[in-house]
């Protein structure tokens, strides 16, 4: 009798799980999946890209925990490709692999000045107040006045909310307790947020947008002039819903915001950054006024303006990473494929390997776009597996306790949660409060007795 499919999965944030439930499901449980990822917390973006103070959304964590906790699956923390294990050590114990590592960097701007002290990539900072080891000793400097966030999507609404939010209106969240004491001192009182398109073309959904509009600690403005529509903005405006909502909401805040609120937000569209000023450290934003020519192509008016920030953060986009030994593609930064089926230089699909998410199909769509196409490469996966096969000959547990690694798992997270639980209460805080350091957390997954 041939044993069942042995599956590594590298990667358990949504793109991950969702692969793993999805071989569950089309295997009828004939499957063993084990899921492996360089932290010792599972959940990827929902744990660590997820604002804080969406609550709702955060709640899909519950979801993929009953996918780590169903039969045949199995969680090995604080494991790194490239680092602990290769390529080669991943097929040597599967059957196949599925890379589901998502897109970890941000894209670059590409203008003087970038590299200043106090330029930021967006996600050094929403790792940093989602709790993120990587970023838990990262510091901003939140003494100056004014920050500009460059971006019109979530992600950048996201940051601009934190930055207006008071520290008290986050201690209801999971937030560290480092950051709400950074937070607490906080000098910034007014954050741009630019685009270098119109209204029309914003890509943050009309619900966050209408929350930056209810914050009680800060007022919010744009421009009439910003709110000029050409005439295929115009259309979209009668004809797309998501666009429609988008501008009536913008449209509310053409008003003077309200002078007793300690923070003020400026939406300014049709601006694109063209040099971040300073010598030592970032004392300025400029931008140039745009509009879409006739092609719809974003273009320089030649009037320009500048902005007297100290900080600026950048949400233009994310990218993957190429992993070690896997094809990767350096211009649409993502591994070749097709459903899936990773392909090679030579465009031949190369055998047992797969993948799933945004290292599959770029940084798109929504968290549960990747439940559909998780199951795509599933399919495409179960598919090529021969009926003759023969099983892998080593094991992935020989194989790492040959390395010594200090391996965590599903049972060693739950102490983790345990203890975020434990210190919210402590502190009087919410549900949970984030473990944030590497040896914080590794010593909550093994608490001595």
């Amino acid at each position: 009798m041939v044993e069942p499919v042995r599956v590594a999965v590298v990667g358990s944030g949504p793109a991950g799980l969702y692969a793993a439930e999805a071989l569950v499901k089309q295997t009828g449980g004939d499957v063993r999946v084990d899921v492996l990822d360089r932290l010792p917390t599972p959940y990827g973006l929902v744990r660590y890209g997820v604002a804080p103070d969406h609550k709702s959304i955060k709640a899909i964590a519950r979801y993929l925990q009953k996918v780590l906790e169903g039969p045949g699956v199995r969680f090995f923390g604080c494991v790194e490709l490239g680092r602990d294990l290769t390529r080669a050590d991943l097929l040597g114990c599967y059957d196949a692999v599925i890379y589901a590592t998502g897109a970890m960097v941000d894209r670059h701007m590409a203008i003087p000045g970038e590299d200043l002290p106090g330029s930021i990539a967006a996600t050094d900072f929403v790792n940093w107040y989602c709790g993120h080891p990587d970023a838990a000793d990262h510091a901003f400097d939140l003494s100056v006045e004014e920050v500009a966030v460059i971006g019109v999507g979530n992600v950048a609404v996201d940051v601009v909310r934190i930055l207006a939010k008071t520290a008290e209106e986050l201690r209801e969240t999971d937030v560290p307790e480092q950051v709400i004491e950074a937070l607490s001192r906080s000098r910034v009182r007014r954050v741009h947020m630019v685009g270098r398109r119109g209204p029309a073309q914003a890509k943050f959904t009309t619900k966050e947008a209408r929350e930056l509009g209810e914050l009680p600690s800060a007022g919010i403005h744009v421009s009439p002039q910003d709110m000029d529509l050409d005439p295929a903005s115009a259309e979209l405006a009668e004809t797309d819903r998501h666009v429609r909502g988008n501008i009536k909401v913008l449209n509310g805040w053409t008003g003077e915001p309200p002078a007793d609120r300690p923070r003020r937000i400026d939406v300014r569209f049709w601006r694109a950054p063209v040099e971040i000023l300073g010598t030592d450290r970032v004392e300025g934003l400029r931008l140039e006024k745009t509009r879409l020519d006739e092609t719809g192509r974003v273009t320089g008016t030649g009037e320009f303006e500048t902005l007297p920030v100290g900080m600026v953060l950048r949400s233009v986009g994310y990218q993957s990473v190429p992993l070690a030994g896997v094809p990767f593609d350096e211009r649409s930064y993502v591994v070749p494929n097709e459903g899936g089926r990773i392909l090679g230089p030579d465009g031949a699909q190369v055998p047992r390997e797969y993948v799933a998410g945004w290292i599959k199909r770029g940084p798109t769509g929504v968290v549960g776009t990747n439940k559909s196409d998780a199951a795509e490469t599933v399919r495409n996966l179960l598919e090529d597996v021969p009926a003759d096969r023969t099983p892998p000959g080593n094991t992935i547990e020989e194989l790492l306790e040959s390395r010594c690694l200090p391996v965590v798992t599903y049972a060693d997270w739950l102490n983790l949660d345990a203890a975020e639980i434990a210190l919210a209460r402590s502190l009087d805080r919410g549900e949970r409060v984030k473990l944030a350091r590497w040896e914080a957390m590794t010593n909550a997954c093994r608490p001595v007795d």
